[in-house]
């Protein structure tokens, strides 16, 4: 009785505060497992109540009329429409009254011995300012697209928010891409300005992201300008219409009033892999992602008001994008980045970083845990690790040796750890513990936030309802919510294919799932995407690289159990006979890979193959190719409908290379 008077009590102040006034509400501040259920039974009775009373806590020039539209069936959900505001200026302007002194950004270069930097909210402001009019300067309005093609440094972050900014749409390239994938990216978003770098430190190594960009531009003819940031001193010829970064900010004055956008305007871009060989341009709007991302961070990582929270991802990754910049200042927190990687100088560098920034809060990816692994327990020599005080995983499902490690060594064994599971399309964190509130148990997302309604189907979309002890099913997700991605750029009959045909009525995640008392544990991809260090690769796109060597006929791509990836690539390899230097094409076709896509996506095995097992109807049978690169070779399981069934044991008995 009680709960539903105080609900009354709240949607009564609602009503009444002013649309501008930031005051968070139960929904937005879970502190105990009773607010935790309260707020997802507030979200199962009125999902668009919850959602409204979580966006009220951000500041919109114009409160919404809808809270949500639209068929989400269609992947056409629409959220508080005729409402106005502006990412960046909840992330920054918002702050400046009471927290313009505090850190906002702090950086840790490449090199130990080189100096970290620190930026206020107040200093973050005026740079973002300063290069929001240098986009003005270069002609870049609303809704133009801008490349991002950065080292980890803080001119990324400055770049992004800009973009927000002045309402820029930002389509942030990894730095690993190589210079067909940047050109493919640019193309696809036809973006007007690219913003790089002179080159990246990469541990001992120096990537050279001007030369590459350049050698890109042969093929993109929608840039107008480049803006370039100096950071290693590489020999760099500008044309007539490049330009240096730190030239053109010092023309520029620290105010830039932020634009007033609608909440359904496009924030950005992320291009991800998919099923299909074309990589897909997701799109996430300024309202719903503003609101999901904040309120995420916020509840998942339990952050107190001094706390200094280290995401290792790069921002050209969706984690970069929610967790390393915009869940932090949306919330005023302190956002840690690291130009570097975790094993150089030597495999206790990230401790180092702890250590050296009192980090609170500590979120990466099971690769990196596995990786750390290797180094035994000398890399904590010397390291302290007092002040950490929640531990996360991101990217992939983590294994139970790695959860094991991580509590113990890197958490002493009492740090809470927040196992995440979330996609680039979901745009915020789904599933997942609360921290120091969920019970964790190891390997398991456990449960969803409130306003998140996942379920299991089997093949024929039936859903399998938990009535204990366990059921299994491909994990789907029946209700919207503010932070899905609202189309694949360029191509909303892709993005409903992609996500809504599988399961007419629910967005189908991709992945397969169990749940039990414990919560939902993920198993993995059951689509033809390898998830290689926590990076979502599409096997048509590693295949059409392949593809392109003179010797290959024809290439299937499926992923293999790695320790320390999660999955490695392996491919099949189609040639007219068995290569007299197997090594040596192996090598070429790798080269294909890393100049089409990047070397994180080059092949770890290439088999030579005389015939692919494949159906009568033409399709290459999968999971007999996957049995076969994780090494079941026992029993493949009925072959009948395979076109030439002995091809499969023919398979089974070559080398890889």
């Amino acid at each position: 009785m009680w709960s539903r008077y105080l609900f009354g009590v709240v949607d009564f102040f609602v009503k009444l505060r002013d649309n501008r006034t930031h005051m968070p509400f139960f929904e937005a501040e879970i502190k105990t497992w009773e607010d935790y259920l309260r707020a997802y039974e507030r979200s199962e009775r009125s999902n668009a109540e919850f959602w409204a009373a979580v966006a009220d806590t951000f500041h919109w020039y114009e409160r919404w009329h809808t809270v949500v539209e639209g068929d989400f069936a269609r992947g056409e959900a629409r959220w508080f429409s005729g409402a106005r505001t502006n990412l960046c200026y909840n992330g920054l302007d918002r702050h400046l009254p009471d927290l313009a002194q505090k850190p906002a950004l702090i950086w840790e270069p490449n090199d130990p011995q080189d100096a970290s930097v620190t930026l206020t909210y107040e200093q973050l402001y005026q740079q973002v300012c300063r290069f929001s009019r240098v986009l003005d300067q270069l002609g870049v309005k609303k809704g133009d697209r801008v490349c991002l093609y950065m080292p980890m440094i803080p001119e990324a972050v400055v770049a992004m928010l800009a973009c927000a900014r002045i309402g820029a749409v930002h389509t942030v390239v990894f730095g690993g891409f190589s210079t067909a994938a940047l050109a493919d990216r640019i193309n696809d978003a036809q973006c007007k300005l690219l913003i790089t770098a002179d080159g990246a430190f990469r541990g001992d190594k120096i990537v050279p992201l001007k030369f590459m960009a350049d050698r890109a531009f042969f093929d993109c003819l929608s840039v107008e300008a480049t803006v370039v940031v100096r950071r290693t001193g590489e020999e760099v010829n500008l044309a007539a219409n490049e330009y240096w970064w730190h030239e053109e900010m010092e023309k520029q004055t620290p105010e830039r009033p932020a634009e007033i956008l609608d909440a359904e305007d496009p924030l950005f871009i992320l291009y991800t892999s998919g099923s299909t060989g074309k990589p897909k341009g997701v799109l996430h709007t300024v309202g719903g992602y503003m609101t999901y991302v904040g309120y995420t961070f916020r509840n998942v990582f339990q952050p107190k008001k001094d706390d200094v929270f280290w995401c290792t991802a790069d921002v050209g990754w969706i984690t970069g994008h929610s967790y390393a910049v915009y869940g932090p200042l949306l919330n005023g927190a302190t956002t840690l980045i690291f130009e570097g990687v975790p094993h150089w100088p030597d495999g206790g560098r990230l401790w180092d970083v702890c250590d050296k920034h009192k980090v609170n809060i500590f979120y990466t990816a099971p690769t990196a845990i596995r990786s750390l692994m290797t180094f035994g327990d000398k890399q904590f020599e010397n390291k302290s690790l007092a002040t950490l005080r929640t531990l996360g995983s991101v990217g992939e499902p983590i294994n139970v040796e790695a959860w094991e490690w991580y509590h113990q060594k890197v958490g002493g064994g009492k740090l809470p750890i927040t196992d995440t599971w979330w996609q680039t399309e979901t745009g915020g964190i789904m599933i997942a513990p609360i921290a120091g509130i969920t019970p964790a148990v190891p390997t398991y997302a456990t449960f969803p936030l409130p306003g998140i309604f996942p379920v299991l189907l089997d093949g024929a979309g039936k859903e399998q309802k938990y009535e204990g002890p366990t059921v299994y099913g491909n994990l789907c997700i029946s209700k919207p919510w503010p932070g899905l991605a609202r189309t694949t750029y360029g191509d909303h009959k892709r993005f409903v294919e992609t996500y809504f045909s599988t399961y007419p009525g629910y967005y189908f995640t991709g992945d397969g799932c169990f749940r039990d008392e414990h919560g939902y544990r993920i198993t993995g991809r059951v689509d033809d995407v390898v998830n290689v260090s926590g990076h979502r690769i599409g096997t048509a796109e590693v295949e059409n690289a392949i593809n392109e060597h003179p010797t290959a006929l024809e290439s299937a791509v499926v992923g293999f159990p790695h320790e320390v990836k999660g999955q490695g690539v392996h491919a099949f390899v189609l040639v007219v006979e068995t290569p007299e230097h197997p090594e040596k094409l192996a090598d070429e076709i790798r080269a294909e890979v890393v100049k089409n896509i990047g070397s994180f996506a080059k092949p770890e095995r290439i088999t030579f193959v005389q015939g692919l097992p494949k159906t009568r109807s033409g399709k290459i049978m999968r999971r007999i190719l996957r049995k076969i690169a994780a090494g079941q070779t026992d029993d493949f399981g009925d072959v009948s409908t395979l076109l030439d069934p002995a091809v499969v044991h023919d398979i089974a008995g070559l080398k890889y290379y």
